[in-house]
């Protein structure tokens, strides 16, 4: 089969040296390492140094590795919430987070938007956390850092937290208004699913110490404290994915050498041109309408009774979009933008998409 350039937001396109790390970790025998070894504490330590300078994270920030980003909901909500959570929600994934909190038997309030739309400006009476989802993979509409940063001045007793997962490393946030973020690196940093990661500042800890000094169960094997207990010594509770941990810094560092500057730079140009041809198209156009909602790392345009067509059009061509999600499958489209995708192939991509005319 003629390899196809992959759009899908996640598990997307393979960052392009993922392949020689991978022949290199298997030559070395990293995927059979042992986790309480001193080489895997090295690989553990270049992974989390390579993000902290990469996405600019304090130093009063500890970064942590888990299964997946689904399960660091769960976490969030265990070890951050005694009673009561606030979540904004305009897609599937926000949604998630919101009824993961209900099903651990939380208070858990909400905002909800129409799929496809950003949100007012939003009084929150009183809460312990505040779940944001940055960039909604679903409907591809993005919060503003600046509307992020909000939030703290409102809410300034709340923790902040900060889902991620199809952003990074694209945002700059800035880590004096949010207390968490977390990310699955199957998107933005192109690499084979199956690896979470959880960055936390000290008064996240503080607040899961807290609890579980109530005797509020905040989880077994991987409650906060316990994370970062054996993050310090760089090492994890459990046997890890020592081979995800491992191309993780490996991506990292590729990234460092070609610039963060660079990457975000790129992502802006690389929307910018789909954006336009899905305006201009004939029967594909973008479903966020405000360009200050619009994401830059998950592009979703609406195709109606072409969808399909579409889709099999780009498969012809050697390119495979992501479908819509869930019931927005038959007429909706997904275009990730993540630093796997070059310049040129979203150039191609663009140019395809205008040799179709249904």
């Amino acid at each position: 089969m003629q390899p196809k350039i992959n759009f899908t937001p996640g598990p997307s396109q393979l960052y392009f040296t993922v392949e020689d790390h991978a022949r290199r970790a298997f030559r070395d025998g990293i995927p059979s390492l042992s986790h309480r070894t001193k080489e895997f504490e090295s690989i553990s330590n270049d992974a989390t140094g390579g993000l902290r300078e990469l996405l600019s994270v304090p130093g009063d920030y500890h970064i942590l590795f888990c299964a997946s980003a689904t399960e660091i909901w769960e976490r969030v909500i265990q070890n951050l919430v005694e009673e009561n959570s606030f979540h904004l929600v305009n897609g599937a994934f926000s949604n998630k987070f919101y009824e993961t909190a209900t099903q651990l038997r939380k208070q858990a309030g909400k905002h909800e938007a129409m799929p496809g739309e950003g949100f007012p400006e939003i009084n929150i009476s009183s809460t312990e956390l505040i779940a944001l989802t940055q960039n909604e993979t679903s409907t591809g509409v993005s919060m503003p850092v600046n509307y992020l940063n909000s939030f703290r001045i409102k809410n300034p007793e709340a923790l902040i937290v900060v889902d991620a997962v199809s952003s990074l490393p694209y945002p700059k946030f800035d880590y004096n208004n949010i207390d968490s973020v977390f990310f699955s690196v199957q998107k933005g940093f192109g690499l084979p699913a199956g690896l979470g990661v959880w960055m936390v500042n000290d008064r996240c800890i503080a607040k899961a110490e807290n609890l579980l000094s109530k005797n509020i169960p905040i989880g077994s094997y991987h409650s906060l404290p316990t994370l970062v207990s054996m993050a310090r010594k760089n090492q994890t509770p459990e046997t890890p994915n020592v081979l995800g941990i491992y191309l993780l810094g490996k991506v990292v560092q590729d990234m460092l050498r070609r610039g963060i500057p660079i990457i975000r730079k790129e992502t802006e140009y690389k929307s910018a041109i789909l954006y336009q041809a899905l305006s201009n198209h004939p029967h594909l156009k973008p479903l966020v309408h405000d360009d200050l909602w619009r994401s830059k790392t998950v592009l979703v345009a609406s195709g109606g009774g072409q969808t399909e067509k579409i889709t099999s059009f780009l498969q012809s061509r050697g390119m495979q979009a992501g479908d819509g999600y869930g019931s927005a499958k038959p007429y909706q489209l997904r275009f990730a933008n993540f630093p796997a995708h070059s310049k040129e192939q979203y150039e191609l991509l663009v140019d395809t998409l205008a040799d179709y005319q249904g």
